[in-house]
C-alpha cells in the first residue's frame, strides 16, 4: 500500500512547522497531487509523578482552542537533544522545577498521521523533587497542580483533559501504575 513520493516542494518553513506539497504515486498508478504534509519535530511528554505519588499537572492557555486546560508536562524535542530523555528531562525541569530518578518510556503515538510526519514519544517520570523554580519561555504561562490517582481519573472520566495525546499518555501510565484495567 506504500505510496511512491515523485516531488517535493516546500511551501511555509518557521521555528518548529513546516509544511510541504507531495505529489505521489500509488500502487495502481493513479496520482496524489497535491498532498499536503506538516512537518513537526517529535515532541516529548511525561506523566510525573513526585517522590510523594502527586502527579505533576500544568494549567495554561492553549490560543488555537482558546481554552485554559490542564495538560501534563511536555514540549518539543530540540536539535541539542542527545536523547528522548534529554529532552523531556528538559521540559520537566523548565516547565515544573522538578527532577526525576527513574524516566520509563511508555510509547509513542501520532496527532495525526494522515498530515503530521512527527511522534508524540510519552513517559513515566517518578521520583520527582522540586530542584529549581520554573524557567518557562516568554509566551508560557503555567501553573502547575498535584493531583491524586483519583483526582486524575476524574478529569478523564469527566472529559476534562482535552489535549488527546496527554489523554493517551495517561492511560498508559495509569495502566503500568496498576490503576487502570482492560
Amino acid at each position: 500500500m506504500l505510496w511512491k513520493l515523485l516531488r517535493s516542494e516546500y511551501l511555509f518553513r518557521d521555528l518548529w512547522f513546516t509544511v510541504r506539497k507531495d505529489t505521489c504515486e500509488k500502487q495502481n498508478g493513479s496520482l496524489v497531487d497535491p498532498y499536503y504534509v506538516y512537518e513537526f519535530p517529535d515532541w516529548v511528554t511525561a506523566v510525573a509523578l513526585t517522590t510523594d505519588g502527586r502527579f505533576i499537572f500544568e494549567k495554561q492557555y492553549r490560543h488555537a482552542a482558546g481554552l485554559t486546560m490542564m495538560e501534563i508536562p511536555g514540549g518539543c524535542v530540540d536539535p541539542e537533544d542527545n536523547s528522548l530523555e534529554d529532552a523531556i528531562s528538559r521540559e520537566l525541569l523548565e516547565e515544573t522545577g522538578f527532577q526525576f530518578s527513574k524516566l520509563e518510556y511508555l510509547g509513542k503515538t501520532s496527532a495525526n498521521p494522515s498530515t503530521h510526519n512527527n511522534w508524540m514519544h510519552f513517559f513515566l517520570a517518578s521520583g520527582g523533587e522540586q530542584v529549581s523554580e520554573q524557567k518557562l519561555d516568554p509566551n508560557e504561562e503555567i501553573e502547575l497542580h498535584f493531583l491524586t490517582v483519583e483526582e486524575v481519573k476524574e478529569l478523564l472520566k469527566t472529559g476534562q483533559i482535552h489535549q488527546s495525546m496527554h489523554v493517551t499518555a495517561l492511560l498508559h501510565a495509569l495502566h503500568k501504575l496498576g490503576h487502570l484495567h482492560y
